[in-house]
């Protein structure tokens, strides 16, 4: 096997591209005057786009020799994040596409017996829905659903009613994000797998709003899936992302989605002489048996650039910078007759500033204007989302508000 390549930040000609806290030099040729839609999409940095055009180099010089090195980059890539949520070992991640394949791939194989019941959440993202409710059809389960927007009002009120309903009847699977993604309210994700512990449930974990930007620790919070992809926090880009299981809820699941890669020694008649061709090798037993085939090699070349960028600042640092990005904008948008939904209490936030339009104004209508300033925002569900990251200036928040100004004005004159 050729030797793995360095991560791509540190390739000859990127050596000069550090992170600078506030400073979006990374991000050459970026449109808006104010980017602050992390939590939509994040715009590849000049490095992400080097480690990316790095493998295709490689892919194009050496064409099938050049796929060992990836796969041991990719192999790299699984203990950085395992570090990222301080899973115990990589073997405890699988690589995947996306959120929601992670999310199917977990709905499909979990032993369920027909009346099973799954808690989910009113107002979580459909990516945490839709599969459960699939599998409920498929498997003939119960899917309950509670109001998971109580949680920023009322937290103790809310986890006695998950409490009952995982007493009155058992569930098998609570199904929530760490952070809601209208709000950017931080779930109790500690509290929430108590609950499940002593209801019987297992607790899955939507952290795609979370990852990159907001504290994941799933061995602290005894979580036991975790699905995550790349391109919102993790700057990354689409077509990337991973599974994490506790290696005793990994055990439980059957493989219905298994495919020729998640053999044991899936590929040793390919390099190891004939008569190793066999059917009947058996199914991997960790979490990695859903890296079913090949898989988006560019994406992840692109995750682990973009995941070096973050770890050269450090995960407290750049959570910190954007918290001081968004108390300069929230006081002021106050003022200006915005409602902001953020959490009161700082363990309750992430990377996102939620707020609700000042009466009479139209969220679709503000969102038009407000882009059309030159400011990258998001109105998900009613709401104006701000999500900045590192590269965003603390100062950047007197533009967002006078942006905010002449868009309502501009709003209501019309």
């Amino acid at each position: 096997m050729s030797a793995a390549l360095p991560p791509p930040r540190l390739v000859p000609e990127a050596r000069e591209l550090v992170p600078v806290l506030g400073n979006r030099d990374l991000f050459g040729g970026l449109d808006p005057l104010v980017y602050m839609n992390h939590a939509g999409i994040s715009p590849p940095s000049v490095v992400v786009r080097r480690a990316v055009s790095t493998l295709l180099t490689d892919y194009g010089k050496r064409g099938a020799a050049a796929y060992p090195t990836w796969a041991a980059q990719r192999s790299r890539l699984r203990g950085k994040l395992a570090e990222l949520v301080n899973a115990a070992s990589p073997d405890d991640l699988a690589l995947t596409q996306n959120t929601t394949r992670g999310i199917i791939d977990v709905a499909l194989c979990f032993p369920w017996a027909k009346g099973d019941r799954i808690v989910v959440f009113e107002g979580e993202f459909p990516s945490n829905v839709t599969p459960w409710q699939r599998a409920a059809l498929l498997f003939g389960l119960e899917v309950v659903m509670l109001d998971g927007r109580r949680y920023l009002a009322d937290e103790a009120g809310a986890l006695e009613e998950l409490e009952r309903t995982l007493t009155s009847s058992p569930v098998r699977m609570v199904a929530v994000s760490a952070v809601q993604f209208q709000t950017g309210f931080r779930m109790p994700l500690a509290e929430m797998a108590r609950v499940c512990r002593g209801g019987g449930a297992r607790l899955f974990v939507d952290a795609v709003q979370a990852c990159g930007m907001t504290p994941v620790d799933v061995r602290a919070d005894e979580i036991d899936f975790l699905a995550c992809g790349a391109h919102k926090w993790m700057m990354g880009i689409e077509g990337a992302g991973f599974v994490y299981a506790k290696p005793a809820a990994a055990r439980l699941l059957s493989p219905r989605v298994a495919g020729w890669l998640s053999h044991e020694s899936a590929i040793d008649f390919l390099f190891d002489g004939p008569n190793r061709l066999r059917y009947d090798k058996p199914i991997r037993g960790s979490i990695d048996f859903l890296e079913v085939g090949n898989l988006s090699a560019t994406a992840f070349a692109a995750l682990e650039a973009s995941l070096d960028l973050l770890r050269h600042l450090g995960a407290k640092v750049v959570f910190e910078h954007v918290q001081q990005v968004n108390d300069a904008i929230e006081g002021r948008a106050v003022e200006l007759g915005f409602i902001s939904v953020r959490s009161p209490e700082a363990a309750r936030r992430s990377g996102t500033l939620a707020l609700l339009p000042p009466p009479g104004v139209d969220v679709v209508a503000l969102g038009r204007e407000i882009t059309a300033q030159g400011v990258a925002c998001a109105t998900p569900d009613g709401h104006v989302r701000f999500s900045p990251h590192f590269s965003n200036a603390v100062d950047e928040a007197d533009q967002v508000v006078l942006t905010l100004e002449h868009a309502v004005r501009q709003c209501r004159s019309a």
